[in-house]
């Protein structure tokens, strides 16, 4: 009796196209083993909506005044805007105070890209601590580094820097204006750019180097954060750059900017650790429980934040001034 056995599976000729499956896109940072994530341009879509959205509907006035101005006068005891800064503890303590009131100006949301890399797996509560706080430090390095080489800037030469101008916005584009224009137009193509890595739509410029420095990816979302302060146009935040370049102090302007970078994150990072230790990994489980779905919520977080940073600084600006026509926004806005 014969048995007869199934013939080989037929072995793929040199140039055939690749399995579907194969062929999706793979976030990057990730091997080849790895899942990919699936229809990578609706993800680009609806985030990108979401951004655009967002710009519709956010009132600085509102985030800045009513909420800022609100914290930063209760924690000081006195009117922010207009009590002159009288020293050096005072600077710091305004610097921080100023920092945490502004916590929720439109640029900050960008942070929040950060939330996929800083949630830990299901692990004892010491060592979901240590893996938070760690990237969390990388962090903060990037953001205080760059924050603080500002102040110092601020320092020597803030006086004749467009920020330290106390002229009222009007129609047109005055230096100040233009500065937050370049500066968050910039951080918002980088954060797109960064999103569409995750995705990997494009080639990820952080994955040769993050394989030798993990935290790389950290470090440069610090810096990100840390650059705000650069194009920055909060009104607290420019009684203090007036106060920092006034005092040509390099010191105390690093100082100085580093806490402001400092307090602005600091809500920020609350929220991180409570995700991480508080949740006990369920949040961990859901990011893994799908393939790609980690680089799906880190892509779009990104693309959100970059969309939104690009259209509010530099479109929504631009007809506010009056040099475009017409940008939707809601009546509040």
């Amino acid at each position: 009796m014969t048995v007869s056995t199934p013939p080989p599976p037929p072995s793929t000729p040199p140039g055939a196209t690749a399995p579907a499956a194969a062929a999706r896109v793979r976030p990057s940072g990730e091997s080849a083993g790895e899942p990919a994530v699936r229809r990578p341009w609706r993800v680009v879509l609806l985030s990108a909506l979401a951004g655009f959205l967002l710009t519709v509907v956010w009132s600085a006035e509102f985030v800045d005044r009513t909420i800022g101005g609100t914290v930063a006068d209760a924690v000081l005891g006195r009117d922010a805007d207009t009590a002159p800064i009288t020293g050096l503890l005072s600077g710091i303590a305004f610097s921080f105070v100023t920092g945490l009131a502004g916590t929720f100006t439109a640029c900050n949301i960008a942070a929040l890209g950060a939330v996929a890399p800083l949630l830990g797996a299901e692990r004892p509560l010491r060592a979901r601590l240590l893996g938070t706080l760690r990237p969390l430090g990388w962090l903060a390095a990037g953001m205080l580094t760059v924050s603080g080489i500002y102040g110092v800037v601020a320092a020597l030469a803030g006086t004749g820097m467009p920020q330290f101008s106390t002229a009222p916005s009007g129609p047109g584009l005055s230096p100040r204006t233009v500065q937050a224009m370049v500066v968050f137009g910039v951080i918002g193509l980088i954060l797109l750019y960064q999103g569409l890595a995750a995705l990997g739509i494009v080639r990820d410029p952080l994955e040769r180097i993050s394989r030798r420095f993990p935290h790389a990816r950290m470090v440069v979302m610090g810096a990100l954060i840390g650059a705000f302060l650069v194009g920055r146009p909060f009104g607290l935040f420019r009684h203090l750059f007036r106060d920092t370049a006034e005092s040509h102090d390099p010191l105390y302007g690093a100082l100085a900017f580093m806490l402001q970078s400092a307090g602005n994150v600091v809500v920020v990072a609350v929220l991180f650790l409570v995700l991480a230790l508080g949740t006990g990994g369920r949040v961990h489980r859901w990011l893994t429980a799908r393939p790609g779905r980690a680089a799906v919520v880190t892509g779009a977080a990104f693309i959100v934040a970059g969309v939104f940073t690009v259209l509010y600084w530099d479109v929504r600006i631009l007809a506010r001034r009056e040099i475009i026509p017409w940008y939707p926004t809601a009546p509040w806005a």
